[in-house]
């Protein structure tokens, strides 16, 4: 090899060396913070998270996510790429979410400006009152294109009671419920693609009375049990905004009605009648096979059924409690006396962290329960009180 060439390539060896520990710095090096300068001279920098309703989460370092309003907010300078929803569309689907432009951000308590990278002409500003919401491009990919995982996402609460009583008579009894959503996308400012939801709601008890010597001799011991199980899911698919089909199931086993087994498997439509951040109502109805199986009685009370369900479901959510209701009326078309009907209302207080407490009521009528002894009533009721804690899964 020439001398010459030798020389060459080892000064570009040097060279490299030389550059390395200074392109190594580079690629550490941070990006440039975000800033948030305020009205009365504060100056933050760090990440800005997001707005949502007139309020700015950014966070910082030394204090972490910080909510102000725009009232307060002299500038804000994003560096990486942001899409801002304007509070004007009554839709935002995947379409119109994906034509959004995103990019760095510069704002004032008046307006908000993107530039996008690819945009040739000047950017139009945004309103600060119309910004419904600024997210990140990463979040909103991250809803748009993907669907969380099975264990991600879920939203709901799981409450615990319990009584106990010893006496002339002892009883006990334990109640407990579990409900779980998910809506995809996961954010209210997206619509809804679908939801899936389960409930289960369960109560047992017993009161036993000792045996013991009457007046006209021993009198033996007896037990009385009640044994009320329930449990549902349903699977929604949007169709628009407001519109939806469904597919639905449901048990319940009574023992305080005789029933044994009630199944349920229909499919329907919903429309959602109210949507809001406070406050939501659904109204559905579905065609079905439903079977009844009871405890005692003879085999023809079986029966299957072919029937509907019409519901309506409703949650209204303020600070200090939240107030689901569920109301559900089924009847059969081919038996018209093998009707029944539900209600429950639950109200729960947050107390600490995730935990509160919850009351409520939980009625249900089955109106062609077999003739039995003692006789059985068609209507049973249950007061509920417990433990709440609310499930707030991540994605």
């Amino acid at each position: 090899m020439p001398l010459y060439v030798l020389r060459s390539r080892l000064a570009a060896l040097s060279l490299l060396l030389l550059c390395a520990p200074a392109l190594s710095y580079a690629q550490k090096t941070p990006a440039t913070p975000d800033t948030l300068v305020l009205k009365d001279g504060n100056t933050l920098r760090g990440t800005l998270v997001s707005e949502a309703g007139g309020t700015v989460t950014f966070n910082t370092p030394a204090l972490g996510d910080v909510k102000v309003p725009w009232a307060k907010i002299q500038e804000l300078h994003a560096t990486e790429n942001f899409a801002v929803l304007p509070a004007h569309m009554k839709s935002m689907g995947k379409q119109t979410a994906a034509s959004l432009p995103v990019g760095p951000l510069d704002a004032t308590s008046e307006s908000v400006t993107v530039h996008p990278a690819a945009q040739t002409s000047a950017p139009q500003p945004t309103p600060s009152k119309d910004a419904a919401f600024i997210v990140s491009k990463d979040t909103l990919d991250k809803e748009l294109y993907h669907v969380p995982g099975f264990f991600q996402g879920w939203n709901g609460s799981a409450t615990a009671g319990a009584t106990l009583v010893s006496a002339t008579q002892n009883q006990y009894t334990v109640s407990g419920s579990l409900g779980l959503v998910r809506t995809v996308p996961t954010v209210s400012w997206l619509d809804s693609r679908n939801r899936t939801s389960a409930d289960f709601a369960g109560s047992f008890g017993k009161i036993t009375q000792p045996a013991y010597a009457g007046p006209t001799g021993p009198v033996a011991a007896t037990t009385t049990k009640t044994s009320i199980l329930h449990l549902d899911a349903e699977r929604d698919e949007y169709f628009s905004t407001r519109m939806f089909g469904l597919a639905q199931t449901a048990f319940d086993h009574n023992f305080s009605q005789n029933l044994n087994l009630q199944q349920i498997y229909g499919g329907g439509l919903g429309w959602t009648a109210i949507h809001s951040a406070k406050q939501q109502a659904d109204l559905k109805a579905t065609i079905q096979y439903e079977k009844q199986s009871f405890i005692t009685g003879p085999s023809s009370a079986n029966q299957n059924l072919i029937g509907s369900t019409i519901a309506a479901d409703y949650m209204l959510k303020e600070k200090i409690f939240t107030l689901t209701q569920e109301l559900a009326y089924i009847p059969a078309f081919n038996n018209p006396h093998a009707y029944s009907a539900d209600e429950t209302d639950t109200v729960a207080f947050p107390t600490w962290k995730n935990f509160g407490f919850s009351v409520g009521t939980i009625d249900s009528y089955l109106n062609d329960p077999p003739a039995s002894f003692p006789p059985t009533k068609p209507n049973s009721f249950q007061f509920t009180m417990g433990l709440t804690y609310a499930i707030k899964s991540t994605y």
